[in-house]
Protein backbone atom coordinates (compact mmCIF):
# COMPACT_ATOMS: atom_id res chain seq x y z
CA UNK A 1 0.00 0.00 0.00
CA UNK A 2 2.74 2.26 0.72
CA UNK A 3 4.32 1.81 -2.63
CA UNK A 4 1.11 2.60 -4.23
CA UNK A 5 0.33 5.81 -2.42
CA UNK A 6 4.34 6.65 -2.73
CA UNK A 7 3.56 6.33 -6.71
CA UNK A 8 0.49 8.92 -6.64
CA UNK A 9 2.03 11.96 -7.55
CA UNK A 10 2.13 14.95 -4.88
CA UNK A 11 -0.18 17.77 -5.28
CA UNK A 12 1.50 21.29 -6.07
CA UNK A 13 2.08 23.91 -3.18
CA UNK A 14 -0.73 26.36 -3.98
CA UNK A 15 1.86 29.41 -4.57
CA UNK A 16 0.26 32.61 -4.80
CA UNK A 17 3.87 34.63 -5.18
CA UNK A 18 4.25 32.95 -8.25
CA UNK A 19 0.72 32.60 -9.40
CA UNK A 20 0.55 36.43 -9.22
CA UNK A 21 3.66 37.58 -10.98
CA UNK A 22 2.53 35.25 -14.37
CA UNK A 23 -0.45 36.92 -14.24
CA UNK A 24 1.19 40.15 -13.90
CA UNK A 25 3.53 39.21 -16.61
CA UNK A 26 0.33 38.30 -19.02
CA UNK A 27 -1.48 41.33 -18.03
CA UNK A 28 -1.70 43.63 -21.39
CA UNK A 29 -4.26 45.61 -20.31
CA UNK A 30 -1.77 47.85 -18.40
CA UNK A 31 -0.03 48.18 -21.92
CA UNK A 32 -3.06 49.30 -23.77
CA UNK A 33 -4.48 51.11 -20.94
CA UNK A 34 -1.11 53.39 -21.48
CA UNK A 35 -1.47 53.55 -25.65
CA UNK A 36 -5.05 54.46 -24.79
CA UNK A 37 -4.32 57.43 -23.24
CA UNK A 38 -1.39 58.11 -25.34
CA UNK A 39 -3.59 58.50 -28.51
CA UNK A 40 -6.41 60.86 -26.71
CA UNK A 41 -3.82 62.70 -25.64
CA UNK A 42 -5.42 62.47 -21.65
CA UNK A 43 -2.11 64.10 -20.26
CA UNK A 44 -1.90 67.17 -22.34
CA UNK A 45 -5.55 68.10 -20.70
CA UNK A 46 -3.89 67.82 -16.88
CA UNK A 47 -0.66 70.06 -17.95
CA UNK A 48 -2.46 72.90 -15.59
CA UNK A 49 -3.44 70.69 -12.58
CA UNK A 50 -5.95 68.39 -11.50
CA UNK A 51 -9.30 67.88 -13.41
CA UNK A 52 -12.67 66.34 -12.17
CA UNK A 53 -13.64 63.24 -14.86
CA UNK A 54 -16.34 65.21 -15.85
CA UNK A 55 -14.99 67.92 -16.97
CA UNK A 56 -11.89 65.61 -18.15
CA UNK A 57 -13.81 63.64 -20.51
CA UNK A 58 -15.69 66.53 -21.96
CA UNK A 59 -12.24 67.94 -22.65
CA UNK A 60 -11.26 65.09 -24.22
CA UNK A 61 -14.64 63.98 -26.46
CA UNK A 62 -14.70 60.73 -24.06
CA UNK A 63 -17.23 58.19 -22.14
CA UNK A 64 -16.79 59.47 -18.60
CA UNK A 65 -17.05 55.85 -17.23
CA UNK A 66 -14.91 54.40 -19.61
CA UNK A 67 -11.75 57.00 -18.93
CA UNK A 68 -12.42 56.99 -15.27
CA UNK A 69 -11.76 52.81 -15.82
CA UNK A 70 -8.25 53.68 -17.44
CA UNK A 71 -7.26 56.17 -15.17
CA UNK A 72 -7.56 54.09 -12.52
CA UNK A 73 -6.11 51.18 -13.76
CA UNK A 74 -3.06 53.30 -15.17
CA UNK A 75 -3.05 55.17 -11.52
CA UNK A 76 -2.17 51.76 -9.97
CA UNK A 77 1.27 52.25 -11.71
CA UNK A 78 1.73 55.62 -10.90
CA UNK A 79 1.45 57.18 -13.94
CA UNK A 80 -1.78 59.32 -12.77
CA UNK A 81 -2.85 60.24 -9.48
CA UNK A 82 -6.36 59.78 -8.11
CA UNK A 83 -7.28 62.62 -5.08
CA UNK A 84 -9.48 63.21 -4.15
CA UNK A 85 -12.06 60.85 -5.54
CA UNK A 86 -13.16 60.98 -9.19
CA UNK A 87 -10.24 63.78 -9.93
CA UNK A 88 -7.32 63.29 -11.51
CA UNK A 89 -3.33 64.85 -11.83
CA UNK A 90 -0.25 63.70 -13.52
CA UNK A 91 2.72 62.02 -12.13
CA UNK A 92 6.23 62.21 -12.44
CA UNK A 93 5.74 59.50 -15.24
CA UNK A 94 2.79 61.26 -16.36
CA UNK A 95 4.16 63.89 -17.38
CA UNK A 96 6.32 62.35 -19.80
CA UNK A 97 2.98 61.51 -22.39
CA UNK A 98 2.19 65.14 -22.41
CA UNK A 99 3.29 66.28 -26.06
CA UNK A 100 5.12 69.95 -25.03
CA UNK A 101 7.12 67.83 -22.59
CA UNK A 102 10.73 68.79 -23.56
CA UNK A 103 10.96 64.55 -23.31
CA UNK A 104 7.98 63.50 -24.12
CA UNK A 105 7.44 59.89 -24.71
CA UNK A 106 3.99 60.16 -26.13
CA UNK A 107 5.21 58.93 -29.42
CA UNK A 108 6.52 55.90 -28.29
CA UNK A 109 2.76 54.31 -27.37
CA UNK A 110 1.64 55.61 -30.94
CA UNK A 111 2.86 52.53 -33.07
CA UNK A 112 -0.28 50.83 -34.04
CA UNK A 113 1.40 48.36 -36.30
CA UNK A 114 4.34 47.53 -34.35
CA UNK A 115 1.73 46.24 -31.38
CA UNK A 116 -0.48 44.15 -34.19
CA UNK A 117 3.37 42.76 -35.66
CA UNK A 118 4.31 41.83 -31.43
CA UNK A 119 0.87 40.14 -30.90
CA UNK A 120 1.83 37.74 -33.82
CA UNK A 121 5.07 37.05 -31.82
CA UNK A 122 4.41 33.71 -32.13
CA UNK A 123 4.98 33.27 -35.92
CA UNK A 124 8.46 34.57 -35.59
CA UNK A 125 9.32 32.02 -33.01
CA UNK A 126 7.88 29.43 -34.91
CA UNK A 127 9.21 30.30 -38.39
CA UNK A 128 12.14 32.62 -37.43
CA UNK A 129 10.76 35.15 -40.21
CA UNK A 130 9.22 38.42 -39.25
CA UNK A 131 5.35 38.57 -38.33
CA UNK A 132 4.97 42.06 -39.47
CA UNK A 133 5.08 40.47 -42.99
CA UNK A 134 3.09 37.60 -41.95
CA UNK A 135 0.57 40.03 -40.52
CA UNK A 136 1.04 43.22 -43.19
CA UNK A 137 1.62 41.18 -46.59
CA UNK A 138 4.96 43.58 -46.81
CA UNK A 139 7.96 44.60 -44.98
CA UNK A 140 7.53 47.13 -42.57
CA UNK A 141 9.71 50.73 -44.28
CA UNK A 142 7.47 49.38 -47.09
CA UNK A 143 4.48 49.89 -45.40
CA UNK A 144 5.20 52.93 -43.48
CA UNK A 145 6.18 54.88 -46.80
CA UNK A 146 2.47 54.12 -47.87
CA UNK A 147 0.65 55.12 -44.52
CA UNK A 148 1.68 58.86 -44.02
CA UNK A 149 0.12 59.37 -40.74
CA UNK A 150 2.12 56.06 -39.34
CA UNK A 151 5.09 57.44 -40.73
CA UNK A 152 4.64 60.47 -39.18
CA UNK A 153 4.58 59.00 -35.48
CA UNK A 154 7.40 56.72 -36.47
CA UNK A 155 9.79 59.24 -37.39
CA UNK A 156 8.13 61.43 -33.88
CA UNK A 157 9.01 58.34 -31.66
CA UNK A 158 12.62 58.50 -33.27
CA UNK A 159 12.69 61.96 -32.47
CA UNK A 160 11.67 61.53 -28.86
CA UNK A 161 13.83 58.70 -27.71
CA UNK A 162 16.96 61.33 -29.67
CA UNK A 163 15.73 63.88 -27.42
CA UNK A 164 16.28 61.53 -24.15
CA UNK A 165 19.75 60.04 -25.78
CA UNK A 166 20.89 63.20 -26.13
CA UNK A 167 20.95 64.31 -22.37
CA UNK A 168 23.32 61.07 -22.29
CA UNK A 169 25.37 61.03 -25.14
CA UNK A 170 26.61 64.86 -24.26
CA UNK A 171 28.68 63.45 -20.88
CA UNK A 172 29.93 60.17 -22.63
CA UNK A 173 32.89 61.74 -24.64
CA UNK A 174 35.14 64.79 -24.58
CA UNK A 175 33.41 66.25 -27.82
CA UNK A 176 34.83 69.49 -27.03
CA UNK A 177 38.51 68.31 -28.15
CA UNK A 178 36.53 67.43 -31.48
CA UNK A 179 36.45 70.50 -34.40
CA UNK A 180 33.84 68.14 -37.00
CA UNK A 181 31.66 65.79 -36.46
CA UNK A 182 29.41 63.26 -39.52
CA UNK A 183 26.29 61.78 -38.34
CA UNK A 184 25.64 58.64 -40.55
CA UNK A 185 22.46 57.68 -40.84
CA UNK A 186 21.46 60.79 -38.65
CA UNK A 187 17.68 61.45 -40.16
CA UNK A 188 16.79 64.98 -39.14
CA UNK A 189 20.38 66.18 -38.29
CA UNK A 190 18.97 66.57 -34.59
CA UNK A 191 22.27 65.46 -32.71
CA UNK A 192 24.47 67.79 -35.19
CA UNK A 193 22.80 70.63 -34.66
CA UNK A 194 22.86 69.85 -30.50
CA UNK A 195 26.45 69.38 -30.53
CA UNK A 196 26.95 72.68 -32.47
CA UNK A 197 24.64 74.71 -30.42
CA UNK A 198 26.56 73.69 -27.76
CA UNK A 199 30.06 73.61 -29.37
CA UNK A 200 30.02 76.60 -31.27
CA UNK A 201 33.70 76.00 -32.80
CA UNK A 202 32.63 73.02 -34.03
CA UNK A 203 31.16 71.77 -37.73
CA UNK A 204 28.81 68.87 -38.81
CA UNK A 205 27.12 66.47 -41.30
CA UNK A 206 24.35 64.61 -41.33
CA UNK A 207 24.46 61.94 -43.93
CA UNK A 208 21.35 60.13 -44.75
CA UNK A 209 19.12 58.99 -47.14
CA UNK A 210 17.17 62.00 -49.50
CA UNK A 211 14.00 61.35 -47.89
CA UNK A 212 15.06 60.87 -44.56
CA UNK A 213 17.20 64.05 -44.06
CA UNK A 214 14.14 66.49 -45.65
CA UNK A 215 13.96 67.94 -42.14
CA UNK A 216 17.32 68.72 -41.23
CA UNK A 217 18.07 72.01 -43.01
CA UNK A 218 14.64 73.18 -41.06
CA UNK A 219 16.50 71.44 -38.03
CA UNK A 220 19.74 73.37 -38.20
CA UNK A 221 18.36 76.96 -38.84
CA UNK A 222 16.10 76.28 -36.12
CA UNK A 223 18.94 75.76 -33.92
CA UNK A 224 20.87 78.22 -35.23
CA UNK A 225 23.80 76.62 -36.50
CA UNK A 226 22.50 76.49 -40.39
CA UNK A 227 26.33 77.93 -41.16
CA UNK A 228 28.36 75.15 -39.46
CA UNK A 229 26.06 72.24 -40.69
CA UNK A 230 25.55 70.72 -44.32
CA UNK A 231 23.22 68.02 -45.10
CA UNK A 232 24.87 65.20 -47.44
CA UNK A 233 22.27 62.87 -48.92
CA UNK A 234 22.98 59.47 -49.95
CA UNK A 235 22.97 55.83 -49.19
CA UNK A 236 25.45 54.20 -47.08
CA UNK A 237 25.87 50.85 -49.10
CA UNK A 238 26.43 52.85 -52.32
CA UNK A 239 27.62 56.23 -52.27
CA UNK A 240 30.81 57.81 -50.34
CA UNK A 241 30.74 58.92 -46.79
CA UNK A 242 32.36 62.58 -46.16
CA UNK A 243 35.52 62.23 -45.69
CA UNK A 244 37.96 63.87 -42.74
CA UNK A 245 35.71 64.42 -39.99
CA UNK A 246 37.45 64.15 -36.53
CA UNK A 247 34.16 61.89 -35.33
CA UNK A 248 31.88 59.85 -36.89
CA UNK A 249 28.62 58.73 -35.41
CA UNK A 250 26.43 55.66 -36.01
CA UNK A 251 23.56 55.48 -33.53
CA UNK A 252 21.27 53.09 -33.68
CA UNK A 253 21.50 52.16 -37.14
CA UNK A 254 23.21 48.93 -36.89
CA UNK A 255 20.46 47.10 -35.27
CA UNK A 256 18.89 47.48 -38.46
CA UNK A 257 21.23 45.01 -40.27
CA UNK A 258 22.73 41.88 -40.63
CA UNK A 259 26.29 41.02 -39.67
CA UNK A 260 27.08 41.21 -43.63
CA UNK A 261 25.64 44.58 -44.15
CA UNK A 262 26.92 45.81 -40.69
CA UNK A 263 30.53 45.15 -41.88
CA UNK A 264 29.64 46.58 -45.56
CA UNK A 265 28.32 49.89 -43.65
CA UNK A 266 31.04 50.15 -40.73
CA UNK A 267 33.66 49.85 -44.23
CA UNK A 268 32.46 52.53 -45.96
CA UNK A 269 32.63 54.55 -42.73
CA UNK A 270 35.99 53.49 -42.53
CA UNK A 271 36.89 54.37 -45.63
CA UNK A 272 36.11 58.09 -45.10
CA UNK A 273 37.98 58.39 -41.50
CA UNK A 274 41.42 59.56 -41.18
CA UNK A 275 44.49 58.99 -38.70
CA UNK A 276 43.18 60.63 -36.15
CA UNK A 277 39.37 60.10 -36.67
CA UNK A 278 37.37 58.14 -34.19
CA UNK A 279 34.00 56.69 -34.74
CA UNK A 280 31.53 56.31 -32.11
CA UNK A 281 29.20 53.28 -32.59
CA UNK A 282 25.89 54.07 -30.21
CA UNK A 283 23.61 51.04 -29.75
CA UNK A 284 21.71 49.15 -27.05
CA UNK A 285 23.70 45.93 -25.84
CA UNK A 286 22.23 42.50 -25.31
CA UNK A 287 24.14 41.83 -22.40
CA UNK A 288 23.57 44.57 -19.83
CA UNK A 289 21.60 44.84 -16.73
CA UNK A 290 18.30 46.36 -17.96
CA UNK A 291 15.64 44.82 -20.10
CA UNK A 292 15.88 47.48 -22.49
CA UNK A 293 18.27 45.29 -25.42
CA UNK A 294 16.06 42.30 -24.75
CA UNK A 295 12.88 43.63 -25.49
CA UNK A 296 14.46 45.50 -28.07
CA UNK A 297 15.78 41.95 -29.69
CA UNK A 298 12.06 40.84 -29.83
CA UNK A 299 10.97 44.01 -31.71
CA UNK A 300 13.46 43.67 -34.10
CA UNK A 301 12.88 40.16 -34.36
CA UNK A 302 8.94 40.85 -35.62
CA UNK A 303 9.82 43.49 -37.49
CA UNK A 304 12.28 42.07 -39.48
CA UNK A 305 15.07 44.75 -38.76
CA UNK A 306 18.22 42.99 -38.02
CA UNK A 307 18.66 42.42 -34.22
CA UNK A 308 20.67 43.72 -30.94
CA UNK A 309 23.96 42.69 -30.56
CA UNK A 310 26.26 41.90 -27.47
CA UNK A 311 29.33 44.05 -26.88
CA UNK A 312 31.63 41.58 -28.48
CA UNK A 313 29.37 40.51 -31.26
CA UNK A 314 29.81 44.49 -32.29
CA UNK A 315 33.50 44.12 -31.04
CA UNK A 316 33.51 41.22 -33.94
CA UNK A 317 31.68 43.56 -36.63
CA UNK A 318 34.03 46.00 -36.05
CA UNK A 319 37.46 44.13 -36.44
CA UNK A 320 35.78 42.46 -39.29
CA UNK A 321 35.41 45.94 -41.03
CA UNK A 322 38.92 46.91 -40.48
CA UNK A 323 38.42 49.09 -37.12
CA UNK A 324 40.21 48.83 -33.43
CA UNK A 325 37.98 49.12 -30.65
CA UNK A 326 39.30 51.68 -28.23
CA UNK A 327 37.05 52.00 -25.11
CA UNK A 328 33.28 51.65 -24.18
CA UNK A 329 31.04 54.21 -22.85
CA UNK A 330 27.74 53.58 -20.79
CA UNK A 331 25.08 56.37 -21.53
CA UNK A 332 22.37 54.68 -19.55
CA UNK A 333 20.47 54.55 -22.61
CA UNK A 334 22.98 53.00 -25.13
CA UNK A 335 26.48 52.28 -25.06
CA UNK A 336 29.43 54.15 -26.59
CA UNK A 337 31.83 52.19 -28.29
CA UNK A 338 34.70 53.67 -29.48
CA UNK A 339 36.75 52.93 -32.55
CA UNK A 340 39.23 53.88 -35.21
CA UNK A 341 41.16 53.00 -38.29
CA UNK A 342 43.09 49.63 -37.11
CA UNK A 343 46.94 50.37 -38.03
CA UNK A 344 46.36 54.15 -37.68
Amino acid sequence: MEDVLAAVPKRPRMNLQAISQLAELGDYSFAFALRAVAAIGVADHLADGPRHIDDLAERTQCNRHGLIRVLRMLAIKSVFVEAPADTFALSPAGELLRTDHPLSMRWFFRLEPDVHALAALDHSVRTGEPAFTHVFGTDYFVWLASHDEQRQRFRESQRALNRLELITIQRAFRWQDRRSVVDVGGSDGSLVATLLKRFPAMTGSVFDLPETVADADAVFREAGVADRASVVRGNVFHDAVPAGADVYVMKRILVGFNDEEAVLALSRVRDAMGRHSRLLVMEPLRNTPDQVGVSLDLQMLVLGLGRVRTADEFISVLHAAGLRTLATHPTGLVTMIEAEVAGA
